[in-house]
């Protein structure tokens, strides 16, 4: 995103422009800017010709939302000021061990999955996935785990299925090693899939609902990593 855009979307984000519309005026833009009332009028246009603004006029005042596009482009900007201020190289996540859908044992167990796990991972994972639900509050740095490198589980057809792309981060819980799994197609925004060559229930002693911390290792994961 263009870092005029960038600025000027920050301020209307102050002024409570994400959740709801708000009501600002060319001149009181320009004061937030430091610019001059017809070049916060041409910079609101230049927005919504973006997609990064939408504008109500039924109002005697014009009245302003940052679109979802925009949010994403700003939530970008968050985790990266996060990784240089806030974070080393590793993330510890806080969640609850949540219920899956017992989707995750069947994708793991599917041979080509396995055979790419212990080629590049080292290990072969146990049938099934650990799902932690993050709290609300560390959900941005799942998604700077999210935006990190790992290492690439290539999807593949099979009896005219397809099974998609995987990406894993190398993670811990507590003292066992584990990682973190994102499939290419994930309906989470929220949750973490986690394999491991144990059963971490077992092994852990861990239930649903229970308290859980995860630690991310934020390095680039290669095939030469051994998470066994």
């Amino acid at each position: 995103m263009d870092e005029k855009f960038a600025f000027a979307l920050r301020k209307i984000a102050l002024l409570g422009g994400i959740d709801n519309y708000v009501a600002v005026s060319s001149r009181e833009l320009g004061d937030a800017l430091g610019m001059s009332q017809q070049s916060a009028s041409k910079r609101i246009l230049e927005l919504l010709d973006a997609k990064y603004l939408v504008r109500d006029l039924g109002a005697r005042r014009q009245r302003i939302k940052i679109t979802d596009a925009a949010v994403e482009e700003l939530r970008k900007e968050y985790n990266e000021y996060r990784r240089i201020f806030e974070l080393t190289d590793q993330v510890t996540l806080h969640g609850k061990v949540a219920t899956g859908m017992g989707e995750g044992g069947y994708y793991i167990t599917q041979k080509p999955y396995m055979d790419q796990f212990f080629a590049k991972l080292r290990f072969r994972p146990f049938e099934g996935t650990l799902n932690v639900r993050v709290v609300k509050e560390d959900l941005g740095k799942l998604e700077i785990v999210k935006s990190m490198p790992g290492v690439i589980i290539d999807g593949f057809e099979k009896d005219g299925r397809t099974f998609g792309k995987v990406t894993a981060y190398k993670a811990r819980i507590k003292n066992i090693d584990c990682a973190i799994v994102v499939p290419e197609r994930s309906h989470y925004e929220d949750i973490l899939e986690i394999v491991c060559k144990y059963h971490l229930k077992r092994t852990l002693s861990i239930n649903d609902g229970d308290e859980v911390d995860v630690i991310a290792d934020l390095s680039p994961l290669s095939a030469e990593d051994d998470v066994s």
